[in-house]
């Protein structure tokens, strides 16, 4: 039987899955670093691009509950690349946060959208 963890935003246990590893250490990172409220947060969100259904795997709200930060999450033993980055723009174009972040728990790279509103640029801060 598979190991569970208590999700906080779900509210409920879910499997332990790699991928799970890697959500459950980053929102409790946007939590305790962030000092975000886990009322702000979501985890796989669920949203419509193109007809299909597809799920973000954290989001975080500003206080008009706009998505302000779209999170996807790897297992450690996927490499972030071209693949994993243009599924997090596919989702941002739908949800247009501030920051976009991709993550496999060892690699981070985070992303800032511009004055213009146009181009998502690295950055090293999330808040």
């Amino acid at each position: 039987m598979m190991e569970k963890v208590f999700d906080p935003l779900r509210r409920k246990e879910v499997p332990l899955t790699p991928e799970e590893k890697v959500r459950q250490n980053f929102i409790a990172y946007l939590h305790d670093e962030g000092g975000i409220p886990f009322v702000r947060m979501s985890s796989e969100w669920p949203f419509r691009y193109n007809g299909r259904l597809y799920r973000a795997d954290i989001i975080v709200f500003d206080r008009s509950l706009n998505p302000e930060m779209l999170v996807e999450c790897k297992a450690t033993s996927v490499t972030l690349d071209n693949s994993t980055i243009e599924q997090a723009v596919r989702y941002a174009r739908v949800l247009r946060p501030r920051t976009v972040v991709i993550t496999n728990g060892d690699t981070t790279y985070a992303f800032n959208l511009d004055p213009s509103g146009t181009n998502y640029l690295p950055t090293d801060r999330l808040f």
